[in-house]
């Protein structure tokens, strides 16, 4: 069905002034930001097929401005740069609300730093370097290994904790394949961190997988929740 062919009412920007941003399934908000279809088939078609074609909004945040202009008919350079500009505001406004979070627990860091961790297609290591009430006084990324793999040394990780003096640290990682489950190279690494913090008597909180919580499970693990800290 061709845009002209949906009754008004129903249109994306009339249903979104008359019932609100909320009322639009995500092919409609997509479609607004598009404007425009391809022939023979309307905005809201066009979106549709974009987020099918990468399984999800999750998916869709995955790609860049190049290659959706590249690989999708019916989105050029500038519609491309749009969608992206658009996800992105998403993900700085879900952390807007506060600037020097606590994070004290694993869903708290989840809150803070997995929207954003979860539409990397590198494996990235990130440290947050916390104060004496646990929370955030900076945040750092350590490393981005490859597609499957992260390879951190303890002395880089806490190199930063010394230089700014943190009361503790919390670590974070993740999983591009979406599975936060930890490989043995992941419990290593934790197994190593957990001596060098009693070392050096900086706290070490968590290490934390972020995944993307398909399928049911969790979207993310934690070595503390686990016992494993």
């Amino acid at each position: 069905m061709l845009m002209q062919e949906i009754p008004a009412t129903e249109r994306p920007r009339e249903k979104l002034a008359k019932l609100g941003a909320a009322s639009l399934t995500d092919a409609e908000l997509l479609a607004i930001f598009l404007r425009t279809g391809r022939r023979g088939k309307s905005a809201i078609a066009l979106a549709r097929e974009v987020i099918e074609a990468r399984g999800s909004l999750h998916g869709l945040s995955k790609c860049s401005a190049a290659e959706l202009a590249k690989t999708t008919s019916g989105i050029g350079p500038a519609k491309a740069a749009e969608l992206c500009a658009a996800v992105e505001l998403g993900i700085r406004l879900s952390r807007s609300v506060d600037t020097n979070p606590l994070l004290d627990s694993a869903q708290a860091a989840y809150d803070y730093f997995g929207r954003t961790m979860q539409t990397l297609d590198r494996e990235v290591l990130k440290v947050a370097l916390l104060d004496t009430k646990l929370r955030l006084i900076r945040e750092e990324s350590a490393f981005t290994g490859t597609l499957n793999e992260c390879v951190a040394h303890p002395r880089e990780i806490f190199r930063s904790a010394i230089i700014h003096r943190a009361f503790a640290i919390l670590v974070m990682h993740n999983h591009p394949s979406g599975d936060p489950s930890p490989s043995t190279a992941d419990r290593s690494l934790t197994a190593r961190l957990k001596e060098g913090a009693s070392f050096l008597q900086i706290n070490l909180i968590d290490h934390i997988i972020i995944g993307n919580g398909d399928g049911g499970r969790l979207p993310f693990f934690s070595f503390r929740e686990a016992g494993l800290i």
